[in-house]
């Protein structure tokens, strides 16, 4: 029970009790009064009475006497009255049979009210005439007592709700500062620092709110400092220290995850020899300085074509990595960015088209990170032999479909829902048991089997993504996924579906008719999130309204803040795949440890990708992971 409740059942029941000791009080004080007031009334009726009767006993009319008698009989409550001449013992009764109206027969039949008779001899001097026995009826006491009750019941009854009402309006602005001061504390215990609360007036709670301000103050300081630690120790292990780009560890390690995923697009590798002639010409300190100035202009005018990773791999190498982009976008990238170079070489007084070389791979089917680094490397040597701008590796692969034809075959595979299902389990570190399934799609087209790595860069540059998770989500409904598998299963949502506002509402309209919402998952990947955190932030409150959970995906690829976490409030995070190619003796556990710690402390459970071999998950023991997930568990495919 609240407090609320405690404490207005309190008052409830004081208030009645003294409500009833007021009424057991007035009851008895007037039930005393009444039979006061009826012996009182005995008394000068028998008085009254034998005077007027002297006279007529002394003639020794009874005819007279009957008729004084009925006077006073039919004036007043009286049961019965007796006359006794004392002359020849001759007696006449007068019987009363008045009916108590408007009285209820239970409240009669307590018998409050005991028989009160009043006897006395009738005298003429010294002689006696007769004697008189009056007998008072109850009917008076009845109901008047009932009268007053009645009154008195629907008085306190008025001051009854009045009180309630009052009490209840005065309790829930003196209780106030206490259920804001609840709901403060159910923020806190599911780690969401927002502004401090307000001092109350009240002396007894304006320590306990400035206790619960100081807490939170010092959690939210404890979140920050990891969040902060997570930036120092990404710019200390992963970022070069001259331009501000990512360093060769972190673009081999991004590749490592980027080869894994469903994706396309290519890997740039760039030789500026031009800088050489910059510090041979003007120092270190102004070759430093335009390779910072280089990087900013590179990340600024090659952002607007295609997202992409921009590093520092050496002195005078840089790397490009374009993700989910086709071969036209991909020949305006390094059309910008050869302009970007020839802008930056003319103004440090060197000549354009000379002094760098870019070299292009172009990812095709199933590749390691070795083949497309060689491959890149190749075309970078075979531009700097033949003295040229840039060189395209060349490959005999050729592209399954024109972008038109992939349109076409997609949409249709679409609408009849061709896809077929794979999942891989999830398992949980400390145990065998599986904590969810990831599913994946794949699709038959003609005698080709296509995965995901294939098709989902056209969902995404033909922007069916929406259609797509539309079409899988129904998928798994008709399918009676949910009914089938005990264990969570997730569902990987696009960047298309994220920030499509009817693809929310259609949503929140399956979820709604869902019988088993509590057993889908749904993944954002990490990116989304920095680039439209409005749009995820309302698409992850429908889908926790709804009873399904949420995680993200990619955890730590991004660089930035993990502040979007206190308000997105996921389930889980994923572990960005390259976590599980960082070793030992390249000084990253710390990072890893401290992106662990910052989901940890938010109560998020964190789950490691990208596990081939036990060796290698033995190196995330110490790190307190929930689950992990890799080819050590291959996808299966999901029996029809």
């Amino acid at each position: 029970m609240t407090l609320f409740r405690q404490i207005y059942a309190l008052l409830f029941g004081l208030f009645l009790l003294t409500i009833a000791s007021v009424a057991y009080v007035q009851f008895h004080e007037t039930q005393n009064f009444l039979v006061q007031q009826m012996d009182s009334d005995l008394n000068n009726a028998s008085n009254s009475l034998g005077l007027m009767l002297v006279p007529v006993l002394e003639a020794g009319d009874a005819a007279g006497a009957e008729t004084l008698v009925n006077v006073i009989f039919e004036g007043g409550y009286y049961q019965q009255i007796k006359l006794t001449w004392l002359v020849d013992g001759k007696q006449q009764v007068w019987n009363n049979a008045i009916r108590i109206e408007n009285v209820p027969q239970w409240f009669i039949d307590l018998d409050i009210f005991s028989t009160i008779t009043k006897q006395s001899t009738i005298t003429s001097g010294w002689l006696q005439l007769a004697e008189i026995e009056i007998t008072a009826h109850p009917g008076f006491g009845y109901h008047e007592l009932w009268r007053i009750i009645t009154n008195t019941i629907m008085v306190f009854a008025v001051l009854f709700l009045i009180a309630i009402i009052c009490a209840r309006i005065g309790l829930t602005l003196i209780l106030k500062p206490l259920h804001n001061l609840s709901e403060h504390a159910q923020r806190i215990a599911k780690r969401q620092f927002g502004p401090d609360m307000p001092t109350p007036k009240t002396e007894e709670l304006k320590e306990l709110v400035l206790a619960f301000n100081s807490m939170s103050s010092q959690l939210k300081q404890v979140f920050s400092s990891l969040d902060e630690e997570v930036s120092a120790l990404r710019k200390k292990n992963l970022v070069d220290q001259v331009s501000n780009l990512p360093n060769r560890q972190y673009m081999v390690s991004r590749l490592n995850g980027w080869l894994t995923e469903p994706s396309g697009g290519a890997l740039f590798l760039a030789k500026f020899d031009w800088l050489e002639e910059v510090h041979s010409k003007y120092g270190y300190q102004v070759r430093d300085e335009t390779i910072h100035l280089l990087a900013q202009k590179m990340e600024q005018h090659l952002q607007e074509i295609a997202p992409s990773v921009i590093a520092r791999i050496a002195a005078y190498e840089f790397a490009f990595l374009v993700e989910d982009v086709e071969h036209d976008q991909l020949n305006k990238y390094l059309q910008t960015l050869i302009r970007t170079l020839n802008k930056e070489i003319s103004k440090a007084g060197c000549k354009p088209n000379e002094g760098f070389a870019v070299g292009v791979a172009e990812r095709f089917g199933q590749m390691k990170v070795a083949d497309i680094m060689a491959q890149a490397d190749n075309a970078l040597q075979k531009a700097l032999l033949e003295n040229k701008v840039f060189h395209w590796f060349e490959t005999s692969q050729q592209q399954l479909f024109s972008r038109e034809e992939w349109r076409e075959n997609l949409t249709l595979a679409i609408n009849e829902k061709q896809f077929q299902f794979r999942w891989q389990p999830i398992q949980f570190c400390d145990s065998q048991q599986i904590s969810q399934r990831e599913l994946y799609c794949q699709l038959q087209l003609g005698d080709k089997l296509l995965h995901a790595g294939q098709f989902m860069p056209y969902i995404e540059l033909l922007s069916l993504g929406s259609l797509l998770d539309k079409c899988l989500i129904e998928k798994v409904g008709e399918s009676k996924l949910l009914e089938r598998n005990y264990e969570p299963i997730a569902i990987n949502l696009t960047h298309n579906s994220i920030g499509d506002t009817d693809f929310h509402q259609w949503l929140k309209q399956v979820l709604r008719s869902t019988h088993h919402a509590e057993r889908m998952c749904f993944e954002i990947p990490e990116a989304s999130v920095y680039s439209d955190l409005s749009s995820c932030e309302k698409l992850c409150n429908i889908i926790r309204d709804s009873g399904a959970h949420f995680g993200i995906d990619h955890f730590g690829r991004q660089f930035g803040s993990m502040a979007y976490l206190q308000s997105l409030r996921p389930s889980y995070v994923k572990l960005d795949q390259s976590f599980a190619y960082i070793d030992d003796n390249q000084h990253n556990s710390e990072l890893c440890r401290a992106l662990v710690n910052v989901a940890k402390g938010l109560d998020i459970q964190v789950i490691v990708t990208g596990i081939q071999e036990e060796e290698q998950l033995e190196r995330f023991r110490t790190l307190r992971l929930d689950a992990y997930q890799g080819f050590i568990a291959p996808p299966v495919n999901v029996k029809s």
